[in-house]
């Protein structure tokens, strides 16, 4: 293991190292027992159907005051995300299931029947699987997964149930999760066909020995976090099928990533200069996906970036007690996304750099400050209040997929 030390633009208490899987935090498992207990009983009292920050465009009235324009579609879209009140029912959004939602509780799910053995468990994560494969994309011949909205960005517009790389990834994972767990062939092969998705069904940028994946198959962007979470899916794949394929082109989506990594450890979003920023929970996404790529993938030679970016992770996105930053130089909006992802990228690193302490902090930060009484986690804290928008996937389903982690963790049945 490799001890974290203090920057000297550091703001966060240097995380520790030490053999245990955070002692203190044994106190806590009870208290995230409850938490994802109550989190379970909230999205099925609802069916796992819930409103999304970026639904605007499922509303018949903001579509067309939006005239079908790209910046009024952008414009009712970010208002109505950052509006503390949520006014969907009375724009007619109706409430819906999100794929992303639905592979994170997945997940969850099966790490909560490995952490605890609950037959409970296994029966919620086998519903949530045939759910899943009812709402792959429709019209592709590769098993893929995109939103239950349209969605505009400041390059390009995504109709409804356009898969995305993202998603397919996260579902995926959580589809081998159970495919694991359980010994279900199916699930295994629906994430190798997600693998097809990616391979053919995506633009792929070259640049000499490196490529970089699309965001979806109607758009050529590069996104650090996107083209990793797509190199992870292969690698693990490619590990389990034995496919050369898979495995070399995981570590070339990767060698995209090592070629931008800042002298500091970090990463841009993406190399554009309008997306120049540096965040929590993306930064998580290339870290984990780029572990899977060292370990799964035998790309050694990125060890050495895996093990400065994660000190970079730990170094900047935390203030002392706990509290975690949006960005690397400042801290709100206080996201659920940022402490969930947290959970995840500690965890899964702490054979890198263990952070115990820094991980207790952080876990009772979160339950302290963004859980609700009715047990559901807000959306965000920051300077102008709270927004506490019970959000299904952005908020219930990143709470549970982070948490279970943590109880995963805990119970000592993670995989190492």
């Amino acid at each position: 293991m490799v001890k974290a030390t203090r920057s000297s633009d550091s703001s966060t208490l240097e995380p520790g190292v030490m053999p245990a899987r955070g002692r203190g935090l044994a106190g806590l498992r009870p208290q995230i027992a409850e938490a994802l207990t109550g989190i379970e009983q909230y999205a099925e009292e609802r069916s796992f159907a819930g409103w999304d920050p970026y639904d605007a465009l499922n509303s018949p009235v903001l579509r067309t005051l939006s005239l079908g324009l790209k910046y009024p579609r952008i414009a009712v879209t970010q208002a109505l995300k950052r509006l503390p009140v949520n006014l969907r029912p009375a724009l007619l959004v109706k409430p819906s299931r999100n794929p992303k939602g639905l592979g994170l509780f997945l997940a969850g799910a099966v790490r909560r029947y490995r952490a605890t053995g609950d037959e409970a468990h296994a029966t919620r994560a086998h519903a949530l699987a045939n759910m899943l494969v009812e709402l792959r994309s429709p019209d592709t011949p590769h098993a893929c997964w995109g939103y239950p909205f349209p969605w505009q960005s400041r390059a390009f517009f995504v109709p409804r149930w356009t898969p995305t790389i993202v998603n397919t990834a996260f579902v995926a994972h959580a589809l081998l999760d159970a495919a694991e767990t359980f010994r279900e062939e199916r699930y295994l092969r629906l994430a190798r066909s997600a693998c097809d998705f990616i391979l053919n069904d995506l633009h792929r940028a070259t640049d000499q020995e490196a490529i970089c994946f699309s965001y979806t198959p109607i758009d050529q962007l590069r996104v650090h976090n996107a083209n990793m979470l797509g190199a992870g899916l292969l690698a693990r794949v490619g590990a389990l099928t034995h496919e050369e394929e898979l495995l070399e082109t995981a570590r070339r989506a990767t060698r995209y990533l090592l070629r931008y990594q800042h002298d500091d450890g970090g990463w841009w979003y993406a190399e554009p200069e309008y997306q120049h920023w540096v965040d929590s929970f993306h930064t998580g996404f290339n870290l984990v996906a780029l572990r899977r790529v060292v370990r799964d993938g035998g790309f050694a030679e990125a060890a050495e970036a895996l093990e400065r970016g994660h000190l970079y992770f730990l170094r900047h996105f935390y203030e002392a007690d706990g509290t975690p930053r949006y960005y690397h130089d400042k801290r709100d909006p206080i996201d659920v996304h940022c402490p969930a992802q947290g959970f995840v990228t500690m965890t899964d690193l702490w054979e890198v750099s263990a952070a115990p302490e820094l991980l207790e902090r952080s876990a009772r930060w979160f339950l302290a400050n963004m859980q609700s009484p009715e047990g559901y986690f807000y959306y965000r804290l920051g300077k102008r209040g709270p927004n506490r928008i019970p959000y299904l996937r952005w908020g219930q389903a990143w709470a549970y997929f982070g948490l279970a982690h943590l109880e995963e963790f805990l119970a000592g049945t993670a995989d190492s």
